[in-house]
């Protein structure tokens, strides 16, 4: 049926395996500060904030790169410049996602709602740095970093930096890292015409060779902050076990594009890799609540 196909090409439009991908994190903010079960009504708040600022986000950027998307044989086939969505359409996706997110945020607690705006101006802003500066990659970053602070705000309802021994703000800053990393592998499909069009990543800028020591370096930093984090600020066996696998994904990420890399190569390091860490980096954190 035709809105079935519709509704498939909305979920496809706003990449909702992606959103599956990175929630977790959110959860692990949530976990970490309540020490446990938190609740339904937080966990369905959290999911509907969450997954709403990231619809809103990714429309964001399908239309503010609509024309550049056009231009690019691997990206002229996505939903806008194939006339699958239309312009309009992609703004009533953003604005319903926002629209959720803000509310959602509303019933958190206060804090969460005062803050709500910094994630939202992050996320529009970050489609069009690409045009100004290979730094993208690090906001990028940081908008999936606001996940685990914004779990923790969401039981806590506090700022304050010192508190768990600051475990989910170096939660945030490791994620910059590893989301940074992975987007200069994946910015590699595109290196030649990113040079042609003037758009900036670390590979146009410096070379492929660079962008992949670049990358690999920042999850080398990733990893690091993480491990500190797993075994001397949360501690536990299920830390131990979940910071091993997470270094072996990422030695894997990086060896499969190491001297060749595709579409299909670099979907593997980009997609499943980071999900299977993402889950890994969820599963640790729940187990060792559930311990305790």
């Amino acid at each position: 049926m035709s809105w079935i196909r519709k509704f498939k090409d909305y979920l496809d439009f706003i990449k909702i395996e992606h959103t599956l991908f990175a929630l977790p994190f959110a959860y692990a903010g949530a976990f970490l500060a309540s020490n446990g079960w938190f609740g339904i009504k937080f966990l369905i708040l959290i999911t509907l904030a969450f997954t709403g600022l990231r619809t809103a986000a990714m429309s964001l950027n399908r239309i503010i790169d609509r024309e550049i998307d056009a231009l690019n044989p691997r990206t002229a086939d996505r939903h806008i410049p194939s006339g699958k969505i239309s312009v309009k359409e992609g703004y009533w996706i953003a604005i319903v996602g926002f629209a959720v997110y803000f509310l959602s945020a509303y019933f958190i607690n206060f804090t969460a709602f005062f803050l709500s705006p910094i994630p939202a101006l992050t996320a529009w802003i970050y489609p069009y740095l690409k045009r100004y500066t290979c730094l993208s990659h690090y906001v990028l970053g940081l908008n999936l970093a606001f996940a685990p602070l914004g779990g923790w705000i969401a039981i806590t309802n506090s700022i304050d930096p010192l508190e768990a021994e600051l475990v989910p703000s170096l939660i945030g800053l490791a994620l910059v890292f590893w989301v940074a990393g992975f987007d200069m592998i994946y910015a590699l499909q595109d290196v030649d015409f990113d040079r042609k069009m003037g758009l900036h990543s670390i590979g146009a800028h410096f070379g492929e060779r660079t962008a992949r020591l670049m990358a690999a370096l920042n999850h080398v930093v990733f990893f690091i902050i993480l491990a500190f984090v797993f075994l001397f600020r949360i501690k536990g066996e299920s830390l131990i076990l979940g910071i091993l696998l997470i270094g072996f994904l990422l030695f894997y990420e990086h060896a499969i594009v190491r001297k060749r890399y595709d579409e299909k190569r670099i979907q593997l390091a980009f997609f499943y890799s980071n999900a299977a860490i993402s889950s890994i980096f969820f599963a640790s954190i729940l187990l060792k609540v559930l311990v305790n």
